[in-house]
């Protein structure tokens, strides 16, 4: 798992506990996930169709800085499924697991899914090739 990006927890970030917002992780998830899928697939024109299973197992608080690790757990005919761990950057905690992100190519005027013609096997290699770079 590659970990990609960080946040810093602020004020506007926390619940009434005063640890980070579910909803304002998910947001995060989200968004990191999309651009993870983004990438892999060389288009924007994505949609989230489905997030599966979400663990939260450690709070977040404020000043906290927080990284996003992804990776690719299956390829389709239009679609690909990623994983995210949102971890605590400096104790390595596990803060929430996200798993089965599915996103959806669609065709930019009809919103209909579209093949990407893109595979697990050439994606990682593809991963691979852009760490030596």
């Amino acid at each position: 798992m590659r970990f990609l990006s960080r946040r810093l927890i602020l004020p506007s970030d926390l619940n009434y506990a005063n640890s980070l917002f579910g909803g304002r992780a998910l947001e995060w998830i989200d968004e990191e996930a999309a651009i993870y899928a983004i990438c892999q697939l060389g288009t924007n024109c994505l949609v989230t169709k489905h997030i599966g299973a979400i663990n939260f197992e450690s709070p977040a608080l404020q000043g906290d800085v927080v990284e996003f690790g992804l990776t690719t757990k299956s390829v389709g005919r239009t679609s690909i499924t990623v994983t995210c761990l949102m971890r605590n950057k400096i104790t390595k905690k596990t803060i929430c697991l996200a798993d089965d992100i599915v996103f959806v190519q669609v065709d930019p005027i009809t919103k209909q899914p579209i093949p990407h013609k893109k595979t697990l096997a050439g994606l990682k290699l593809q991963a691979e090739q852009d760490f030596k770079d």
